[in-house]
Formats: structure tokens, sequence, C-alpha cells
């Protein structure tokens, strides 16, 4: 009877096993067999570099990996470890100004806050700050900035709204806006109104095509036929521009201290806090804007290395953050994407990904991420919503999307998708990664 007992306790062991492998098994070549139909083998990518890993962080292990190790150029997905490295080192707020003052003089040093007059924040308590005090305003420069464009972005776009310039201290989040009102041509900010050159035009038609000059803030205006009323170019940084700009709109002078001064703060400052982190991560993730991104990745190399360099934060979250947790080396360029010098592998994604998970939980990656409908992917995942949350990436040749998916068995899965060297649609791209998704979801 025991012999019994334990042969039928083995048996059913033995089932369970091989039930439990065969099913895992079964899973893993239903995800490959449409990771074939639905993206491999379409015509759109038969030419193209496609990268796919699934992974489950519940069962610690990769469902699907199909060049997962391999490198490709992300695009905006890049905004990720920028993310990351944001939620990890800045808190809850974001510092705008470092000041001290004594009886005659209040002494700033900027901070790279990209939030400073930027026109989607109504309310601006470092505006509210610099205007309000009676005292003098000198400036004291943060050492390490380098550039005001990333390594590797593509200089012929600088005329374009989503390649603003980086700097110390943005200001109207570094683009000039042009629009058309009462029939009359008008700027913001308004110190650039005469520094407009007008090519024949008739601002009653409905076209406006405004070009900067490559260096300096002087805007030539042209009649077109594109049908748009209003324009933003990004403006010419660097201090003195800044300080131009500052000055008309606070009504006051400001003054920069000289020599070796602008590096030395002394460590009793106090410090403004401007927009919640969060509200700002949740619009450089929902519409990827570039400017968020880079100028939040500076306001993190402050906070961590006392420097407002971007290599130098990169290094650290690589060597100290990233450097034994990633299965591959990343070449990590600019905090955007812009740069087409920024290599990742699907699987570094992946881990960047779970490692904000469970460093930051699911609920506030929630807020920060699209979801479908919403953002960059409004167009996409609407069918049942709340299921995915994603970062897209594109450039020309570039589609890139990586991100969490909830399945229908209530699975929490994460994925990164990254494809190179298409020739097709984007869109077309697009949804053929979003009916393969939705499959893994219904299936798992």
């Amino acid at each position: 009877m025991k012999k019994s007992l334990c042969s039928n306790g083995a048996f059913f062991l033995l089932f369970i096993f091989y039930f439990t492998f065969f099913s895992s098994c079964s899973i893993e070549k239903q995800i490959s067999k449409s990771a074939k139909t639905d993206v491999l083998n379409i015509k759109a990518l038969q030419t193209a570099h496609v990268g796919i890993s699934i992974y489950d962080p519940a069962e610690n292990k990769y469902l699907y990996n199909y060049q997962g190790d391999k490198y490709f150029v992300p695009a905006s997905n890049t905004k990720i470890p920028t993310c990351y490295a944001a939620m990890k080192y800045l808190g809850d707020s974001i510092p705008s100004l470092r000041y001290f003052s004594d009886d005659t003089a209040v002494y700033i040093m900027p901070t790279g806050d990209p939030t400073f007059l930027h026109p989607d924040f109504v309310t601006n308590v470092t505006f509210d700050f610099l205007s309000n005090t009676s005292k003098k305003i000198y400036f004291r420069f943060p050492f390490g900035f380098s550039s005001a464009l990333g390594n590797g972005w593509s200089w012929n776009d600088y005329n374009e709204s989503y390649m603003a310039e980086k700097s110390i201290m943005p200001i109207y989040g570094n683009i000039s806006r042009f629009f058309i009102k009462d029939s009359n041509l008008q700027v913001s900010p308004k110190i650039f109104k005469d520094r407009i050159k007008r090519n024949y035009f008739n601002t009653k038609d409905i076209g406006l095509t405004i070009r900067r000059a490559r260096d300096e803030n002087t805007f030539t205006a042209y009649w077109s036929q594109v049908p748009f009323k209003r324009q933003e170019v990004p403006f010419v940084t660097g201090f003195n521009n800044i300080k131009n700009i500052l000055e008309d709109t606070l009504h006051k002078n400001i003054f920069l201290e000289e020599g070796d001064i602008p590096y030395v703060f002394p460590e009793n400052y106090q410090s403004i806090y401007s927009q919640s982190l969060d509200s700002v991560l949740k619009i450089t993730m929902h519409r990827s804007d570039n400017f968020f991104a880079e100028q939040l990745l500076l306001t993190t190399a402050l906070k961590v290395t006392g420097e407002i360099n971007e290599a130098k934060i990169i290094n650290y979250v690589m060597d100290s953050l990233f450097r034994f947790y990633l299965p591959q080396k990343p070449r990590w360029a600019d905090g955007s994407g812009l740069s087409r010098y920024n290599l990742f592998t699907p699987q570094d994604f992946v881990a960047i990904l779970n490692k904000m998970k469970n460093e930051f939980g699911m609920e506030r990656i929630k807020v920060i991420f699209p979801t479908g409908g919403e953002g960059t992917i409004s167009n996409y995942y609407k069918a049942d919503s709340g299921y995915i949350y994603a970062k897209t990436g594109t450039l020309s040749g570039v589609v890139a999307f990586s991100g969490y998916l909830y399945t229908q068995k209530g699975k929490l899965l994460i994925f990164s998708t990254l494809i190179n060297n298409h020739q097709s649609s984007a869109t077309d791209i697009r949804r053929a990664v979003e009916k393969f998704l939705q499959g893994v979801r219904n299936k798992y």
C-alpha cells in the first residue's frame, strides 16, 4: 500500500514537472511563431535589423530573445536611462537655482532646470524669486558645461523645434515662438521682434516659414504654401543671449562675476525648487521631449557630480549602477536619443526597465510612461487601455519601443523591440509590433 502511494505521488510530481516544462516551451514557441509572422517575416522588415526581448520578471527568465544581445541605435528609447537617473537622484522636485545673499546682492548658480518660464507651466517660483528681489543679481556658473549641441546631433536640424540647444540656464525652453495675430507677425520672447528679416509675403495668407541664421539670433520670414500659422525655432543660447532675454523679461540688470569666482559656491547655499519631478518626467516621456530630457540629465549631473556635464553623469551611472547589472555595455552618448552614437541592446533596456520597476514601483511608472491612447502612442494600443506602458523611439530608419506589458492573465512582462535600417513607413512597422505585442498579451 505504501509503495502504491509513493508511486502515485511520484507520478503526480512527474506529471506536474512535465506539464510545467512543456507548457513553458509551448508559450515560448507561440511567441516565437508570432514574432516571425507579425514582425520578422513582413516585407517591410526583410532587409532591416531587428532585435526583440521579452522577459518575465516574476520567473526571472526570458520568454523570447531574437538578437536581444545585439546593438542598435535606440533613438528616444535613450530617454529610459535618462529617466532612471533623474528618478534615482533628483528627489521629488527639480532644483532650479542655488543661491546665497549678502546685504546688497543675491548670488545665483543656475542648475539647468528646463522649466524656467516654459509655457507648459503656469506658475514659476524661480521667476517670482528673481522678480521680487530688490538686490542686485549676480550669476556664478557651475563648472563643466561643454556644448549647446549634443555629441552626434545632426547639425542641419538646428532650425527644428525638437533640437533646442542645451544651456546652463534655459529660458522659455530655449525656443522662439512665431505666430500670426491680426495679420501681423509676432514672436515670443519679444526681444527678437527687431531681429526678423522679411522676404515679401502677405500675412493674410495661411503659410509661414521662419529660418534662423545658423550661428546667431537673426530670423528670416518667408511666405509659404505650407498650411500653418505658428512655428517654433530654437534660439542661440550662451550666457550673453540668455542674460539679454532675462533682463528684457525681468526689466532689471543681471551681472556676471568674472575670473575664477563663477566656479566657487559656499556649501551653505540655499535652493529653490521649481516643478515636481514626475510632472516633468511625464511630459518628457509622453511627448518624447528632447529638451527636457537633455536638461534633466544636466541637472542630475550637477546634483551628483558637482559639474553640469552630461558625460560625467553618464559615466557615473554606467560605472556605479549599470556596470555589473546590464548584460551588454551600452554606448550612451546623450540624454534624448538624438545622437546616432547611442548603442543599446534590447536586453539592456529590459534590465534598466526591470531596475526601475524594482526601485520605484509600477504605480509611479504608470504616471510617467504613456499607455495606449496617450502621448506618442495616442493612436496605438487603444483596444484595451491600461495594459501597456512604454516609450517609443523614432529616427530616420529607426523604430524602437520598450516598456511594460500586462497580459490577460495578469502577468507583468518587460519587453524591448529595436528596429534599425528599415526603409518603410514607421507607422506600418509600429502596427506590426502592436499586433505582435497584443498577441503576446492575449496568449500568455
